[in-house]
C-alpha cells in the first residue's frame, strides 16, 4: 500500500489507503503507539467492515502526525527494518493477548 491517505470524520478513526494502482481501501485504526527505541509513532490498521472474530490482515505503518497527534491527518511510512517489525509484532501480540483476557 502507498503512503497516501484520506482522513474521514475524526470520530470514525478511519483511513483510506491508496495503492500504487490507485485502488482505495478503507481501514479502521486498531491502535497507535510510540517507540522510544526507534523514536517513531506507529499505527496498526485493519480493513473496515470486518466482522468481530474474522481473521484479518493487519497493516502497520510508522507515521508523522499532525499537531494533535492524529495519524489520520499525517503521513504514513512503511516499516522497513526487521528489528522494527519484530518490535511491532511484539506490541501487537501483547495487545491481542490483553484483549483476549478482557473478554474472559
Amino acid at each position: 500500500m502507498a503512503n497516501e491517505q484520506t482522513p474521514k470524520n475524526e470520530d470514525e478513526r478511519q483511513i483510506t489507503l491508496v495503492d500504487e494502482n490507485g485502488n482505495e481501501e478503507l481501514y479502521e485504526i486498531l491502535f497507535t503507539f510510540d517507540s522510544d527505541d526507534f523514536e517513531k509513532s506507529y499505527v496498526l490498521l485493519y480493513p473496515a467492515g470486518t466482522a468481530e472474530g474474522d481473521d484479518v490482515d493487519i497493516q502497520a505503518f510508522s507515521f508523522k502526525s499532525n499537531d494533535k497527534g492524529d495519524p489520520a491527518e499525517g503521513d504514513l511510512y512503511p516499516i522497513e527494518s526487521d528489528k522494527e517489525w519484530d518490535m511491532v509484532e511484539e506490541v501487537l501480540n501483547t495487545f491481542l493477548a490483553d484483549d483476549d483476557n478482557d473478554e474472559d
